[in-house]
């Protein structure tokens, strides 16, 4: 499929799929032509990026873990330093952080929503 396909399938503008192209997070084909073929599986690929990005994870870290996110998983020791452990260690505590702070938002949300229900 072409760039705007894969824009459009995963709600991501054609600019940011080139941004993490430069950034060596996708890697899609180049015909002839120069135009790029993104694969299938870039999809599932596209919307991890996103997720991982909305749950604050620079790039630099992104693409050190994407291959252990593969199925079936493939796990990379060469880069894993003392330093990226611990960064891996903060950035799954803030994540934790950020789910109990969503679920907490959510179940408030839901008993907004019940109470309003019951006296519609």
């Amino acid at each position: 499929m072409r760039i705007g396909e894969l824009a459009r399938l995963t709600d991501t503008p054609p600019r940011l799929l080139r941004y993490y192209e430069e950034q060596g997070l996708l890697t899609p084909r180049r015909e002839a032509n120069g135009y790029r073929e993104y694969d299938e599986s870039l999809v599932d690929r596209v919307l991890q990026i996103r997720g991982l990005l909305d749950a604050g994870l620079p790039t630099r870290i992104i693409k050190q873990i994407l291959p252990c996110l593969d199925s079936p998983r493939k796990i990379h020791f060469a880069d894993a330093t003392p330093e990226m452990i611990a960064t891996l260690e903060c950035e799954t505590e803030r994540m934790e952080r950020r789910i109990r702070c969503l679920t907490r938002n959510r179940d408030a949300v839901l008993e907004y929503l019940a109470a309003v229900k019951e006296l519609a």
